[in-house]
């Protein structure tokens, strides 16, 4: 083969678009941390990458067959068109160019993600006190967050007297549902009504498991371990149980979280094949700590011990969100288990206070920058330590927002003012946090990531003319 065909053979697949300001930069990060696939840089005639437009794209860009396309992660460029412009993949890579070798490590961890092996339970607390139309609405809520059954909280005391109305509207509208009591006389009708599962028989109530189209879930009497589960378990099934599922209970802490996670090893360890269902909330809701990393931990454990069940409700007002963080949890696992990998590098979901990664420029990179600057428009950005606002003729860098504002001697406008305002407390927020800031751009909290509704003005041109800063 001569070497004109070896060359154009070994042509770079992806082509990685950037601004002139920023290809310094990307020069740099690929340096530190090079590519494990072949590439090309395609600097275009634009400064900055996140103001590239569809048709700029197609106007500029220029592809060999079987290339692919990443741009930057700013840019709002409409990824089917251009594709179909460019007649080659594009896809949008990730907000920070120094990412871009995450990005393609990602990419492969996640190939073939989002399958699980976990029911997922949804308590709905003190049903009989809610309205039907209330009641069915938070089912509806639970379903649309990941649960695949709906679980009827009842309240000890309070006897739910229209429990088979209740099971019955869930059922008729394709929902899964379990029922949480111990009394009879709401077992019986949610079990008629179609409650899938009882949640839960001991010696007060076994003498039902026989009478139950529902599987029973099975505990062990108060204060005692795993003997007495075995043992509920044994009496269910001479009651004429079919099938049981084990609930070695979890205790909260201090009260006998240590106690519990044993009996669930020596549970699995005893019966290796038996299906067993957890209930988080003694965790999620009796610990004031945010819930993602309790359930995170929690799943983990789950799926090391083959648990497939988990109950969880979301009555205390920090563990709202469980449903959807067992959701993404289990998927996570899931994941990982099957490629016997660490829970990481796969998906950021429940990173919500933190940022897995949070690499900033530095100082001399952002003076740089500013050198390559021929207009007034502020910059915001951070080094991780301190914010740094600059244009052509001021660079401004600080911890206290209030004191850089004040040196930034902005025009009198009030859209400019709260643009600035806003985008230097989130750059503070990232700071205090540890997370990634982005200029016109909301932080990542994770699954509780929301659009912010940018003034399209601000976001094209967010700095707006401004006069010097005093120094």
């Amino acid at each position: 083969m001569s070497a004109s065909r070896v060359k154009e053979a070994e042509a770079p697949r992806w082509v990685l678009v950037t601004g002139s300001l920023a290809r310094e930069s990307l020069e740099h990060a690929l340096e530190q941390a090079p590519l494990p696939v072949p590439y090309r840089v395609e600097v275009l005639r634009i400064k900055v990458a996140a103001l590239i437009t569809t048709r700029f794209l197609l106007n500029t860009l220029r592809c060999e067959p079987g290339e692919r396309v990443l741009l930057p992660g700013l840019c709002k460029v409409d990824l089917g068109e251009a594709s179909g412009g460019l007649g080659v993949p594009v896809e949008r890579g990730p907000k920070d160019l120094r990412d871009i070798p995450v990005f393609f490590g990602r990419a492969g961890a996640r190939e073939d993600y989002g399958a699980h092996d976990v029911q997922i339970l949804a308590e709905i607390n003190d049903a009989g006190d809610l309205p039907l139309a209330d009641f069915v609405a938070a089912a509806e809520r639970y379903r649309e967050q990941g649960a695949d059954i709906i679980d009827v909280g009842c309240t000890p005391g309070r006897r739910f007297a229209r429990i088979g109305e209740a099971v019955r509207a869930l059922r008729e509208r394709g929902l899964r549902v379990s029922v949480d009591s111990f009394d009879p006389e709401e077992i019986l009708p949610a079990d008629e009504a179609g409650a899938e599962m009882v949640l839960s028989l001991n010696s007060e109530n076994l003498r039902l498991a026989g009478r139950l189209r529902g599987v029973p879930v099975i505990v062990p009497e108060a204060g005692k371990g795993v003997d007495s589960l075995a043992e509920n378990a044994e009496r269910a099934r001479q009651a004429g149980a079919a099938r049981v599922i084990l609930d070695p209970v979890l205790e909260p802490i201090h009260f006998g979280l240590a106690a519990s996670l044993r009996r669930y090893c020596e549970v699995r360890e005893r019966f290796p094949q038996a299906e067993i269902l957890m209930g988080v909330g003694n965790l999620t809701e009796l610990t004031e700590a945010d819930s993602t990393g309790v359930n995170a931990v929690m799943l983990g454990l789950m799926s090391e011990l083959g648990i497939r069940y988990v109950l969880t409700t979301e009555v205390a007002h920090w563990a709202r969100g469980c449903v959807r963080e067992l959701d993404l949890g289990r998927r996570l696992m899931y994941h990982a288990r099957g490629r016997r990998a660490l829970p990481k590098g796969i998906d950021r979901s429940l990173l919500t206070c933190r940022d897995s990664r949070a690499a900033c420029p530095n100082a001399e990179e952002l003076r740089a920058m500013q050198a390559q600057i021929s207009d007034l428009n502020f910059r915001i950005d951070t080094d991780g330590r301190e914010i740094y606002v600059f244009n052509k003729e001021c660079f401004v860098h600080g911890t206290n927002i209030r004191d850089i504002f004040s040196r930034l001697d902005v025009e009198e406008d009030a859209s400019h003012a709260f643009y600035l305002g806003r985008e230097l407390m989130k750059a503070q927020l990232a700071l205090r946090l540890g997370k990634k800031y982005h200029q016109g751009e909301p932080l990542d909290w994770g699954y509780l990531s929301w659009p912010e509704d940018e003034d399209p003005e601000g976001h094209a041109h967010p700095q707006r003319r401004a006069r010097k800063a005093r120094a």
